[in-house]
Formats: C-alpha cells, sequence, structure tokens
C-alpha cells in the first residue's frame, strides 16, 4: 500500500539555505557588531593596563563630543530595543471536560444510528467500520441535543453547547491564573461550523461584563487549524500594543453539524468529531514571564487553497436530498500531506526529532496520525499525547492540540527548556505549526481533563476494535 503522505526529509535539507539567509538579514546588526566588539576586546587586551592608561590620557574630549556620543549611543540602543519583537508567553489554559451524562460508548453510538437510519443499513455499517478504526474510545462525548432520538439540533441547543463549553474552560481559565474578566485586552473566539449573530466572541463578552475598548474577533470557516491562526493572530496583536494580554478561546460546537443523510463522504464526522474547547491566556507582560508555562517561538502558517482540488477537500454542502453536510475527499490525506511538506520545509529544521520533546497533530484519525509519525521518523513517545487524546476525547477540533498538551502535563514529562511542536490541519486545505519552548518545570496538574483518569493511561489501542 502506498504511503498517505509524502517523504519530504529531502525538502527540509534543501530549506537549510533559505533559512540561514533568514537568520542572517533578521541578526544583521548583531552579526555586524559581535567581530567589532571581539576585535576592540582583543587589542584592548594586547595593549596592556599601561597603555591603555597612556592612551586615555592622551585623549581630550569636550562637552559636546561627550553628549553627542552619549546620544548617538542612546539613539542605537533605542533603535535595538524597539526592533527587537516582543516574547509572547502562553501563562496557562484550560480545558473543557465533558460530564459523563454525554458519553457516548459505541454500543450506544451504533443503537442511535440504527434507529435513525433504520431504513438504510449500508450507511450504519459503513459508520460502524469506521469506528472500528478510529481510534476513538468509549469515553468519548457528544453534546445533549445529538442523545435525542432523533437528534434535535436546534439554534437554542447550539447556544447551549455553546455556552456550556466556552464558559467552563473560561471559568477554569480565571481559577488557575487569577485573571480578571475586566482585565482582558485582546479576544479571539474560534468555532468553524457554528457562527451565530450575535458572534460567539460578544456572547463571551456579554457574560463576562468585558471593557468596552476589548479588541475581539470570531473567526470561522477554518477548521481544525482555526486554534493556531488564533494564536498567530494574538501574537501580532501582542507585538503591537505593548503591556497586554490576550485571551484564545477554541471550539467547535456539534449540535448544529450531526449529519443525517446517507452520503459516505459526510458521514465520517459524525464517527471521528466530539465536543470540546479551551482557553488560553497569552500575554507580552514581563512580569507574566515568571509564572509563565510557555514562550512562543516559531508559527509557520500554509494556505493551498489557490487549488481547486485543496480547496474542496472539506467541503460543506447540500447532499441529493437537500441534507447539510461536510463532505471529506478520498483526496484528503494526500492533499494534506502536500500542505505538510510546505509546511514542514520551512519550520522543519528548526525543530529536528533530536530536540523535539512533544507534538501534538489535530488529524482527522488514527491512521493518518499513524503515516505522520512514520514519515516525519517520531518516536512512540512523541505522538502517544495525540493518540490517548485520540481515544479518551475523540477529535475535538482545534482545541485537540490543549487536550494533547495537558495529557504530557498530567504525566508530568514537562521540563523547562522541553521544545512542543503543535501542528494543525483546516478545511481550504490549511496546514500550520506553531513551536514552544517550556519556560518552567511543570508540576503534575491537581485538576484538568486528565486528572482523574491519566493512571489508566496509555492504554492499547487496536488496530479494529470488533463491535
Amino acid at each position: 500500500m502506498p504511503p498517505i503522505l509524502p517523504d519530504f526529509s529531502n525538502s527540509v535539507k534543501l530549506k537549510y539555505v533559505k533559512l540561514g539567509y533568514q537568520y542572517l538579514v533578521n541578526h544583521i546588526l548583531t552579526l555586524t557588531l559581535i567581530p567589532v566588539m571581539a576585535g576592540i576586546l582583543i587589542e584592548v587586551l594586547r595593549l596592556g593596563p599601561d597603555e591603555i592608561f597612556n592612551l586615555w590620557n592622551s585623549l581630550h574630549f569636550d562637552l559636546v563630543q561627550i553628549l553627542c556620543s552619549s546620544f548617538f549611543i542612546i539613539f542605537i540602543a533605542t533603535i535595538y530595543f524597539m526592533s527587537k519583537p516582543r516574547s509572547i508567553y502562553l501563562v496557562d489554559y484550560a480545558c473543557y471536560k465533558p460530564p459523563v451524562t454525554c458519553r457516548v460508548p459505541f454500543a450506544t453510538f451504533m443503537e442511535h444510528y440504527r434507529l435513525n437510519l433504520s431504513n438504510n443499513p449500508k450507511s450504519v455499517e459503513f459508520q460502524m467500520r469506521i469506528l472500528e478504526r478510529s481510534g476513538l474510545g468509549e469515553e468519548t462525548c457528544l453534546p445533549p441535543a445529538i442523545h435525542y432520538i432523533p437528534p434535535a439540533p436546534t439554534m437554542e441547543a447550539a447556544r447551549g453547547e455553546a455556552e456550556i463549553v466556552i464558559f467552563s474552560a473560561m471559568d477554569s481559565l480565571f481559577k488557575k491564573t487569577g485573571l480578571k474578566p475586566k482585565d482582558i485586552d485582546n479576544l479571539i473566539v474560534n468555532c468553524s461550523l457554528f457562527s451565530p449573530t450575535p458572534s460567539l466572541s460578544a456572547m463571551v463578552i456579554n457574560k463576562y461584563k468585558l471593557r468596552i475598548n476589548i479588541k475581539s474577533f470570531n473567526l470561522s470557516g477554518m477548521g481544525c487549524s482555526a486554534g493556531l491562526i488564533s494564536i498567530d493572530l494574538a501574537r501580532d496583536l501582542l507585538q503591537v500594543h505593548p503591556n497586554s494580554n490576550a485571551v484564545v478561546v477554541s471550539t467547535e460546537i456539534i449540535t448544529p453539524n450531526n449529519y443525517k443523510g446517507n452520503e459516505r463522504a459526510m458521514l465520517l464526522p459524525n464517527c471521528l468529531f466530539r465536543i470540546g474547547g479551551a482557553a488560553i491566556l497569552l500575554s507580552n507582560r514581563r512580569s507574566e514571564r515568571w509564572r509563565a508555562k510557555y514562550r512562543l517561538v516559531h508559527v509557520v502558517r500554509t494556505h493551498k487553497g489557490a487549488d481547486d482540488k485543496a480547496y474542496r477537500c472539506v467541503f460543506e454542502e447540500e447532499d441529493k436530498e437537500g441534507k447539510v453536510g461536510i463532505s471529506l475527499s478520498k483526496d484528503l490525506m494526500a492533499i494534506a500531506g502536500e500542505a505538510l511538506k510546505s509546511n514542514i520545509t520551512t519550520i522543519g529544521p528548526l525543530i529536528s526529532s533530536r530536540r523535539l520533546s512533544t507534538f501534538a497533530s489535530t488529524l482527522v484519525g488514527k491512521q493518518s496520525l499513524e503515516e505522520l509519525q512514520k514519515n516525519l521518523q517520531l518516536s512512540a513517545e512523541h505522538v502517544e499525547g495525540s493518540r490517548m487524546t485520540l481515544h479518551r476525547f475523540g477529535n475535538t477540533s482545534s482545541s485537540s492540540l490543549w487536550y494533547e498538551m495537558s495529557y504530557i502535563e498530567a504525566k508530568g514529562r514537562m521540563k523547562r527548556g522541553d521544545r512542543i511542536w503543535q501542528i494543525a490541519f483546516g478545511s481550504g486545505l490549511k496546514c500550520n505549526s506553531a513551536v514552544w519552548n517550556c519556560h518552567r518545570t511543570i508540576k503534575t496538574p491537581t485538576d484538568g481533563p486528565w486528572a482523574y483518569c491519566i493512571d489508566r493511561y496509555p492504554v492499547h489501542i487496536p488496530e479494529v476494535v470488533k463491535l
């Protein structure tokens, strides 16, 4: 069987030349001053203390020269520090943990679809085969409206899911960080498929009575990669607004997007996607440096939307019966592989597997994750967080990355200096990467989504779970 993803290791090597040039341009001032300062230091050491003292006595400075020299030094130092990018810190984050009442074991899932699709047993059998090979476990959760027979995907139910997921994650973030709602400077909410009016960001502002001058953004239609797009947007905002913070909320609302038709390409999301969400606090304040968990190092975004196949490989549309669903193309993984190739040839040399401590991905299922592990030559430990998150929580879209990060922390493996690579794929088609440095050794948390089950993981995930 041919590989799903292309082998792009050779492209990574070619990119070193470009990265070297970029590094030279970005650090031209530093690289110019270092040899000059080194030459001066060598000459001073060669002269000795007596010659230096005689040379100093022979110099004659007047007040104008001293003032001009001081002004020049201050001017150069000011330009240097103003042009230097601000460090962006991830202070902390919180993930939503669904209640056990939302749990959907395999037997319950299949029973519901046998009843809902009783006139099409082939579609039921198809979903069973997908579920058997998905890598999901028995504890994944769906929102209450999907538990009804038939499902009740009303606007009220969708808003209810958004409120419980987003507000729960925000409340946990406030509790963990001590952040007060009035202190939020920037708010970014991303949810791909549910975009009501007023927006979800307005819903958050209304709930917590945020400031009237808050800068708020609501991103939709960007798929599983929207979380890292939000991080990139927050980074840009924090670069131009000093002494400020940003809260990013990543989620996907499942209620209005449960497909009730018979098209196989549209039935796949029903089997894989589950309820979830996360809230993240970013800051550029130096005072937050000491308690921050991570520092943002790189963000690389790749968009293949100019290609027609890439544009349509994840597409929301109506089927022949007029029922709306998300169609996943059979070419999805091949197209995602090309997007990954473009993305990793830029970021790959910066995070070779020898330096990589943790890897997190929003890939759709188990098979694609295995192919990615093989192509990137990642160890089993590198992808353990992704596998176990898929098993415990399912694919929670853009928030999956934070459940995976939380898994590594719950295992006590996140140490100061570790490097974390997050990679996300989304409709369009997009492939986005973010690299973080662990700023301090993370103590094993006593709360969070993994608090009451981490001792059971990792678990063995069979190739096929017979239902």
